[in-house]
């Protein structure tokens, strides 16, 4: 984890210079919509929670909009461990049969979502949880994922995992209007009422698109997108992601996540961010100062 000077390290005028500093970045987005995916070990280590906590609702107190998509896989996986279930992926997406979706909505929609609303208010935030039942914001149908490798339309089953058929962004823009902070449960609603899990990371990158946002900032366990050498690359295009798709350096459960990044700055949102989540701060880092925490695509 990276040290970040303690207020006792650094001088007064020191301190004002590094306010100073982050102006220019609280004009160019005040009441701009910042969605951020919320997940990996920021989620799980406490002093991290705290870091994330405080920093929503700074962002939010000097006047951006942050809505956050998050999580839950290892808590999702205790709790499956725990009624003697054991997780499996395929492509990156969890297989979710009608037990794993129980545990899944428990975690996600309750144990989860509650703690990350809890922190943010204990910081002076004004949280507000949400799954996508709710005023059925986030619709969804199940996901018929294309087999690796087979003809077109041989498709796997990987049970109640739904794709999201449209977005409803009138309660979230409520919500804005009257200063909250939507902390929000990548769980969808079907048709006729059935619960979907969806990917965080396409809930986030989907939200963003319809939300118009200015950014999307995806937090990760690793320090950004590398290359094959492990080296970080900082600046890419959605060009150059498509060919680290090709060539196999980006796999995996990384593909979930550069897959809604590419399709968010395709569709209208301004620069998407794929950051390190075991730095701290590392939101204000990457939205309020030179000095980001990992990779950044623009949408051209």
């Amino acid at each position: 984890m990276t040290h970040t000077p303690q207020s006792s390290d650094v001088t007064p005028a020191r301190q004002a210079a590094i306010l100073a500093e982050a102006l220019p970045y609280i004009k160019r987005f005040f009441d701009k919509t910042i969605v951020i995916k919320y997940g990996g070990n920021a989620m799980t280590d406490p002093h991290l929670k705290d870091c994330f906590a405080r920093d929503v609702v700074l962002l939010k107190l000097v006047g951006l909009n942050p809505v956050v998509v998050h999580g839950g896989g290892p808590q999702i996986e205790n709790l499956l461990a725990r009624v003697g279930k054991k997780g499996e992926f395929i492509q990156g997406m969890r297989v979710t049969d009608a037990e794993t979706m129980e545990v899944v909505e428990m975690v996600l929609g309750g144990q989860v979502n509650k703690e990350i609303v809890n922190l943010i208010n204990q910081h002076g935030g004004k949280a507000v949880g949400l799954t996508g039942k709710d005023a059925g914001f986030i619709r969804a149908k199940k996901l018929l994922m294309q087999k690796k490798d087979a003809p077109a339309g041989d498709v796997v089953d990987v049970g109640q995992v739904g794709e999201i058929t449209g977005i409803d962004p009138s309660l979230i823009a409520f919500l804005d209007q009257g200063d909250f902070i939507p902390v929000i449960a990548p769980i969808g609603v079907g048709e006729h009422g059935e619960t979907y899990n969806i990917n965080a990371d396409v809930v986030a990158g989907k939200l963003a698109e319809i939300l118009k946002a200015e950014k999307l900032v995806l937090l990760t366990n690793t320090p950004g997108v590398l290359d094959k050498a492990g080296n970080l690359l900082t600046g890419l295009t959605p060009r150059q992601i498509d060919e680290l798709v090709e060539d196999g350096t980006l796999s995996g459960g990384m593909l979930p996540k550069i897959g809604s990044a590419l399709d968010a700055a395709r569709n209208g949102v301004k620069s998407v961010h794929i950051i390190d989540g075991r730095v701290e701060h590392c939101l204000l880092l990457e939205i309020l100062t030179d000095h980001g925490v990992g990779t950044m695509i623009k949408s051209k």
